[in-house]
């Protein structure tokens, strides 16, 4: 995101929602509240807890697979115990809930975080809740190297991952334009670190069909599967693609690998998630690219289509039969403006409707113009990122970004529910 080149109502509505701050680069106060954010949904809403998986390499396809990792959620929830999340959805076992916030880094005084494992800790209500949460790491993550030919360079350690973890992530993507900002040695420490990793690390690898592997969660029985991709047209695309020969990033900038990917995941698990980096930074609406981009994941049978590049939290609704995030924004992230649409951040939180997913299982691909879609529900949870720690806290101005979030889909062309 900061780098090298880089609803309703229409009109005055639309204008006045998206200056209060639908924007991600940046952060709020410091002062607010720790305590987790009311939402509204976006369309209905219910979730349900954490029951994602820690994923172990398949070395057979380089999915990522595994065994249950320890349930983040509170000590009183169970899987079909009713537990409150303060306006966001109510755990239900017909309910998964998959989370997704956008750009974290650890560079200059949000190094800070990486001083005790759980400075993270207040944000595991909104991800540790989740079933699935996922977030963009937009950072190489090494000591060595040599800096690219580019405007920022963001580097961070090990550790990250496990402050990230501890709060509650499951998986991060690094297929964005800062992923190889220290070279060829940086981006062998990076893929050292993902194997490593208490958690999965997903748009790099030592192959192309590493790099696009999912990681798969199983949740109560329904397999998830989580697709990362970069498609922002960069040095770290265009340079450091991973091939069937050469480690990389998963770079999708004629879309084909993305595509089989998308088509392979669809044959194999029951729920197709892909998270891009895609758009153009600053901007509120989604670029052409990031249209056509939708549509064809759509037709492909992605699920959901999340992610982001602008600093900028965008619209989102209904395409077809997928839910659609065209920006995310900022989540854990150094500011360097204070301006509204800098400073806003937000999780979102997609609810996908086991029974839909059952119903589907043995109809084909060509046969779902009849059947409902699995993504019934979405709510924002909007957060200001701090100027003192870089941490995403409580909005003061709930009402209005979440208005903003409303009206920003009016440019969007996707629907306001299922």
């Amino acid at each position: 995101m900061p780098h090298t080149g880089q609803v309703r109502r229409i009109g005055t509505a639309l204008l006045v929602g998206l200056l209060t701050g639908l924007g991600a680069l940046a952060g709020c106060t410091g002062t607010a509240s720790p305590t987790p954010p009311a939402s509204r949904p976006v369309g209905s809403a219910t979730g349900s807890p954490t029951g994602a998986t820690t994923p172990a390499p398949s070395a057979a396809s380089g999915v990522v697979t595994g065994q249950p990792k320890p349930s983040s959620r509170p000590a009183t929830a169970s899987a079909t115990t009713p537990v409150s999340t303060q306006g966001r959805p109510v755990a239900s076992a017909t309910t998964i809930t998959l989370a997704f916030a956008g750009d974290v880094h650890f560079e200059r005084h949000v190094a800070g975080l990486l001083g005790r494992r759980d400075s993270l800790v207040e944000l595991q209500p909104l991800l540790g809740s989740a079933d699935v949460a996922v977030v963009n790491l937009e950072t190489a993550i090494t000591d060595r190297g040599v800096p690219q030919p580019k405007d920022y360079h963001f580097r961070t350690t090990p550790e990250a991952l496990q402050v990230l973890a501890a709060a509650g992530v499951d998986a991060v993507s690094m297929a964005n334009n800062h992923a190889v900002d220290y070279g060829p040695d940086g981006l062998a420490d990076s893929l050292a670190a993902q194997r490593s990793a208490p958690l999965k690390v997903i748009g790099i690898g030592p192959t192309a069909d590493a790099a696009f592997a999912p990681a798969v969660f199983d949740v109560r029985g329904t397999s998830v599967a989580v697709i990362a991709a970069t498609e922002v047209n960069d040095l770290t695309a265009t340079r450091y693609p991973a091939t069937d020969s050469r480690p990389g990033v998963a770079a999708a900038l004629d879309r084909a690998r993305l595509v089989a990917a998308v088509l392979a995941a669809r044959a194999a698990y029951d729920v197709v998630v892909v998270f891009l980096h895609w758009g153009t930074e600053r901007t509120t609406c989604p670029d052409a690219r990031q249209l056509g981009t939708a549509a064809a994941l759509e037709q492909v049978g992605a699920d959901v289509i999340v992610g982001g590049h602008q600093h900028r939290v965008l619209g989102a609704g209904w395409l077809g039969k997928a839910y659609v995030g065209y920006g995310l924004g900022n989540f854990v992230w150094w500011l360097n403006s204070r301006t509204p649409a800098d400073r806003a951040s937000g999780v979102l939180t997609v609810g996908i409707d086991v029974a839909a997913v059952q119903a589907r299982r043995s109809v084909p691909r060509d046969q779902w113009s009849g059947l409902a879609t699995v993504a019934r529900s979405a709510t924002l949870s909007p957060l200001t990122i701090s100027f003192e720690d870089g941490v995403p806290r409580p909005a003061q101005d709930e009402s209005a970004r979440l208005a903003g979030f409303e009206q920003a889909r009016a440019c969007t062309r996707l629907r306001s529910s299922p």
